[in-house]
């Protein structure tokens, strides 16, 4: 099934890349798909990493997913796709960042599924990693790449490091570390 996932995402993303770079998109899918195979996560839980941002990001439905890998990973997918994007219709405007943002950290909190909190956990962290990498690169050039500044950057990864790790008495020692290397690669790019 994994496989026949990264043929699906690289087509739904074809043409895509990471913002303000060549890095084609599909990288930061498998970069996620690695990240929970890493810490112990099973193969749908995998499945849903490297199709997380498809419904949200391109023309791929929920349904469609469930269609062709299941319940579960359609599941965990929506899980991870904000709300505002699940259902949004074409022309339509997506929510403000920081109520878009907002919801994320609150999702986290409240979030019962364990496989869904290290699904989003191991979206955050390559994102974090990636955003540190080409911090080093480029310096203070790359907030120009985002819909929000460094200070509200630095306020929506401390909250989400603060919600995950706040959930960890409640799951396994994977997603105990899976919390640990996240707050610490915050920690890192926000001193």
């Amino acid at each position: 099934m994994i496989f026949e996932a990264i043929i699906f995402a690289c087509k739904a993303h074809e043409g895509h890349f990471r913002k303000g770079t060549n890095i084609p998109y599909v990288s930061h899918l498998t970069n996620v798909m690695k990240i929970l195979l890493e810490y112990g996560y099973d193969e749908e839980v995998a499945v849903a990493g490297l199709l997380h941002d498809t419904v949200e990001d391109t023309p791929v439905t929920i349904e469609e997913v469930e269609q062709a890998f299941g319940l579960r990973v359609a599941q965990l997918v929506k899980g991870a796709t904000e709300p505002s994007k699940l259902y949004q219709q074409e022309g339509e405007e997506e929510a403000p960042w920081k109520e878009r943002k907002s919801h994320t950290i609150d999702y986290v909190a409240r979030e019962k599924d364990e496989a869904v909190l290290a699904l989003a956990l191991a979206d955050k962290l390559d994102n974090i990693r990636a955003i540190t990498r080409d911090y080093r690169r480029v310096g203070e050039a790359i907030w120009d790449r985002f819909n929000a500044p460094y200070e509200q950057q630095n306020w929506y990864y401390y909250s989400l490091a603060e919600a995950f790790l706040s959930r960890q008495e409640e799951f396994g020692e994977d997603y105990r570390a899976l919390t640990e290397e996240f707050s610490d690669a915050v920690r890192e790019m926000f001193p």
